[in-house]
């Protein structure tokens, strides 16, 4: 076997983000072969893994970013055991570098995502790897993209929630779109629009507000009505446009963007957030 030297050493922890003292261990054990000297890693990734499979990844990051034309955005949430973890810069650069990965290859589902190539080897394969590095569980538990005329981004401070939001036109003031994300990450709706809030969360709605009335000892055949009114107090709440807008209560989100575009409105949005 040759001389394992440093520059050996270092050009391998360049590749895999492995220790230096795993990664001369893989060379010497690999007897110097450098692509032998990465699948060892990988291996020894792969066992952490199965190792830690038990384990809880509640803690992460949560990043969103749009393509140059500004008409694509993606979110992914890249999920660790623990926040010393998730604030390790070299974690946040593995999030960061599988964000442009779905960014630049636009792929349909979160286990496309995975399968997709990255520096030698697949996204999953990465993760793997940094497990191994770490000793600690990582997962890639999420993924959604949205396409429209303008997508825009937003991540709150301490990427622990995210949002995209996409709409009907573009070339706007770029304020108006900041605006509606963080209107997004700030009162957390559960639809664009009412009639996009599920069957069964209506029903869900309108049953707890006959059972709130019931209590409250109102008659049997005002229940209904009851219920209605408080549905639509839900709708007023709960979904974006109808929402009153935080940064100008007198007007919904509607209203503002209409004041802004008569054709202006929201397409769809992401909104993802880990425990605050």
């Amino acid at each position: 076997m040759g001389t394992i030297t440093a520059a050996d050493v270092a050009k391998l922890r360049r590749v895999t983000l492995a220790g230096m003292m795993d990664c001369k261990k893989a060379l010497q054990e690999s007897d110097g072969n450098f692509d032998k000297a990465i699948e060892i890693i990988r291996k020894k990734g792969q066992a952490v893994a199965n190792k830690r499979a038990d384990r809880e990844a509640s803690e992460g990051v949560v990043l969103s970013k749009v393509t140059a034309d500004g008409k694509t955005g993606v979110m992914i949430v890249l999920n660790s055991e623990t926040d010393f973890v998730a604030q390790n810069a070299s974690f946040l650069e593995l999030a960061n570098k599988i964000l442009t990965v779905a960014l630049s290859k636009n792929p349909s589902s979160l286990e496309e995502l995975k399968s997709l190539s990255m520096e030698g080897g697949n996204v999953g394969s990465k993760i793997v790897e940094y497990i191994g590095i770490i000793g600690e569980k990582l997962d890639l538990s999420y993924y959604e993209k949205i396409e429209a005329s303008h997508v825009q981004a937003y991540v709150h401070p301490g990427n622990r929630l995210a949002t995209l939001v996409g709409f009907t036109k573009a070339g706007l003031d770029v304020q108006v779109y900041k605006d509606v994300a963080m209107q997004i990450a700030a009162m957390n709706p559960v639809a664009v629009d009412k009639d996009e809030v599920k069957q069964e969360t209506i029903a869900q709605e309108l049953e707890i507000g006959k059972e709130q009335a019931r209590r409250d000892g109102k008659p049997e055949e005002m229940l209904e009505k009851i219920a209605q009114g408080k549905l639509s107090k839900f709708f007023k709440e709960y979904t974006l446009l109808n929402q009153d807008f935080v940064k100008d209560n007198k007007m919904t989100i509607k209203q503002y963007l209409q004041s802004v575009d008569k054709g202006l409105t929201v397409t769809a949005f992401k909104r993802f957030t880990l425990n605050l």
